[in-house]
C-alpha cells in the first residue's frame, strides 16, 4: 500500500479510475460543460466539486474499509453519473439497480450487494420503500434529501487509496436459474474499455460530444456516457427516449457519436420522411449499436439516411465487455456479422470436443481481454463455470468467415434479447409455476419486428383448472417486471420433453 497521507500516490502506483479521468479532464478546462441533461447542466469544476462531497459523505456514513457496496435505483441523470464517480472515488462498489424491476426483484438485489445505502430518484422512491430489505440503512431521495446530505460535508481532500483491481460497480443481469447475478466490474476493466473505445470509435476526444441514451443501470449504458468525461468530452444524457427529440439533439447539440440498441432505429424509423429529412446529423462520426442484432433492412436504412461511413455493430457482454466491433466499412459487405475482435482482445471458437474450429464451423465463443469482468458476486462456482483455462464464455455460439469475420448464429443458453435487454426465460417460468392454477410452463423468444424479441409462454394447468390470459398477466405483474411478462401465451395439454424428462424447447418454437 503507498503512502497517500499528502493526498497523492506514486507515479509508477497510480491506480485506473473513472474518477481520476474525470479530475484530469476538469484541471484542463474547468470551466467547460461536462454534462447535460433536459433541466441542468455542469461544469467540469461543478462536476469534481459534487464527486468530491459525494466522496466524503459515503465516507462519513460507511467509513473506509473493504466490501463497502452502496445501490442506486434511477433513470438517467446527472446525479447518476456524479453519484457513480464519487462512490468509485471512495472505494464503494456500487450496485445499478434496473428502475424497471419488481420490488421482489430490487429487494434480492440490495441483500445479495449487502448495500448499506440506496440511492433513488422521486420517480421510483415509493418503489424503493416498499422493498428495503434489513440491509439498507439509508435511502437517500435524489432531490432535496440528496443536496442536504453532500452540502453537510466539504469535498474530500485527500482520497482512500483505491486499486484499480477493486469492484467499480456491479450491474446485475438475470440467470438461467432465475436469479439475478451480479457482475464485478473492475475499475481497470472499465477504463482500458474507455481506451479500446476511444481507439475503435474515434468519438471520445476533448472535442467530441455523445448523446446517451441507453439506461445507465446497464453496464454498456453507463460506459459509453462515462467515457466522453473521462477523456474531457461533453455528454448529453437523455431519461426519456423519444425519436423525433433524439434527431434534434443530433443536430442542435452537434453530437458526435451516439449509442443505440435496434429498438431505437427501429422507432426513428417509424417517423414520417418530412421528419426524419428535417434534422441535420452533419457532425456525426460514429453511431453505435449494441445490445441486440441489427437486422439486415434496418441496418441498410441507417446507413442510407447517416451515411455509410459512421455506423459501429458491437458484440459484447456485462461479463466480457466489448468483444468485436463490425465497422462502417464491412456494415454492407458483412451480413449478420459482427466483425472483428476488438483491440487487445483474443477470441477462440470452441467445438464440443474443446478443439478449435475450423472456418464456417461453428463452436462456442470465447474470449480473453482486459476488459472481462472479475466475476459474479457470491457466486463462486457460476464464476468458475465462465471461464475454461482462463478464457471467458457467455454462453454464444459463433462462426467465423475466411478473412477471420465472426458471425453470432445461436445461444448456447436461451436467454431472449428484447429491446436491447436480456432475459432469461427461467425466471419467468419459476414465476408462472408459483400459480397454483400451472402444473407447466416454457417460456421462449420469438421474432419480433420492433423489439427484436418478444416472450411467449406455453402453459399446461393442473387438471380441473382453468385460466384465460388476463390471469396470467396479473399473476406475473406481481413478481416481474413489464418488460419479461409474456405477450403471448398458449395453453397446451403438455409440453413437449425428452427422455430424460427435460424440456425441448426446440419442439416448442416449431409451433409458433
Amino acid at each position: 500500500m503507498p503512502d497517500i497521507s499528502n493526498g497523492s500516490f506514486p507515479a509508477l502506483d497510480w491506480p485506473l479510475s473513472a474518477a481520476s479521468g474525470i479530475r484530469t479532464a476538469m484541471e484542463r478546462n474547468p470551466a467547460k460543460i461536462a454534462i447535460s441533461d433536459n433541466t441542468k447542466s455542469r461544469s467540469y469544476s461543478e462536476l469534481v466539486d459534487r464527486m468530491d462531497r459525494i466522496t466524503q459523505a459515503l465516507i462519513s456514513d460507511l467509513g473506509v474499509s473493504p466490501d463497502r457496496t452502496a445501490a442506486i435505483l434511477s433513470g438517467n441523470s446527472i446525479e447518476f453519473v456524479e453519484i457513480v464517480a464519487g462512490a468509485s472515488q471512495a472505494g464503494v462498489a456500487l450496485a445499478t439497480i434496473n428502475p424497471k424491476l419488481s420490488a421482489r426483484e430490487v429487494s434480492a438485489i440490495c441483500i445479495d450487494s449487502q448495500a448499506s445505502i440506496l440511492f433513488v430518484d422521486a420517480e421510483h422512491v415509493e418503489l424503493a420503500r416498499d422493498c428495503q430489505p434489513s440491509c439498507i440503512e439509508r435511502i437517500i431521495e435524489i432531490g432535496r434529501e440528496f443536496e442536504s446530505w453532500i452540502a453537510s460535508v466539504s469535498p474530500v481532500q485527500s482520497p482512500p487509496y483505491v486499486s484499480e483491481q477493486s469492484v467499480f460497480t456491479i450491474p446485475y443481469t438475470s440467470g438461467t436459474t432465475g436469479s439475478a447475478k451480479g457482475v464485478l466490474v473492475s475499475h481497470r476493466s472499465r477504463v482500458l474499455a474507455f481506451y479500446g473505445m476511444a481507439a475503435e470509435y474515434g468519438c471520445y476526444s476533448p472535442d467530441d460530444r455523445f448523446l446517451a441514451i441507453a439506461p445507465l443501470c446497464h453496464g454498456a449504458g453507463l460506459a459509453f456516457a462515462l467515457a466522453s468525461l473521462y477523456f474531457g468530452g461533453y455528454t448529453r444524457l437523455i431519461n426519456k427516449f423519444d425519436p423525433e427529440k433524439v434527431l434534434s439533439l443530433l443536430s442542435k447539440e452537434e453530437i458526435t457519436g451516439v449509442f443505440m440498441v435496434p429498438t431505437h432505429f427501429h422507432s426513428i424509423f417509424q417517423l414520417d420522411e418530412n421528419t426524419l429529412s428535417s434534422h441535420s446529423a452533419r457532425h456525426l462520426c460514429a453511431i453505435i449499436s449494441n445490445a441486440a442484432p441489427l437486422p439486415q433492412a434496418l441496418k441498410e436504412k441507417i446507413v442510407s439516411h447517416f451515411g455509410s461511413e459512421l455506423l459501429h455493430e458491437t458484440y459484447g457482454s456485462t461479463e466480457g465487455g466489448i468483444v468485436s466491433n463490425l465497422r462502417p466499412t464491412d456494415q454492407l459487405r458483412k451480413k449478420h456479422c459482427v466483425g472483428m475482435p476488438f483491440n487487445t482482445t483474443l477470441v477462440k471458437l470452441l467445438n464440443s470436443h474443446g478443439e478449435e474450429c475450423s472456418t464456417g464451423e461453428i463452436g462456442e465463443l470465447f474470449s480473453q481481454s482486459p476488459y472481462v469482468f472479475i466475476g459474479y458476486r457470491n457466486k463462486p462456482e457460476e464464476t468458475a463455470a465462465a471461464f475454461q483455462n482462463g478464457w471467458l464464455s457467455v454462453g454464444d455460439m459463433a462462426r467465423r468467415d475466411e478473412e477471420g469475420y465472426i458471425y453470432i448464429v445461436d445461444r448456447k443458453k436461451d436467454m431472449i434479447i428484447s429491446g436491447g435487454v436480456n432475459i432469461y426465460p427461467r425466471e419467468i417460468e419459476d414465476v408462472l409455476l408459483q400459480h397454483p392454477a400451472i402444473a407447466e410452463a416454457g417460456v421462449i423468444g420469438v421474432p419480433n419486428e420492433k423489439w427484436g424479441e418478444s416472450i411467449k409462454a406455453f402453459i399446461v394447468t393442473q387438471a380441473g383448472q382453468k385460466m384465460n390470459v388476463d390471469q396470467v398477466i396479473g399473476h406475473c405483474k406481481d413478481q416481474l417486471a413489464k418488460f419479461k411478462i409474456p405477450r403471448e401465451i398458449s395453453f397446451l395439454d403438455m409440453l413437449p420433453r425428452n427422455a430424460s424428462g427435460k424440456l425441448v424447447k426446440s419442439e416448442l418454437r416449431n409451433q409458433i
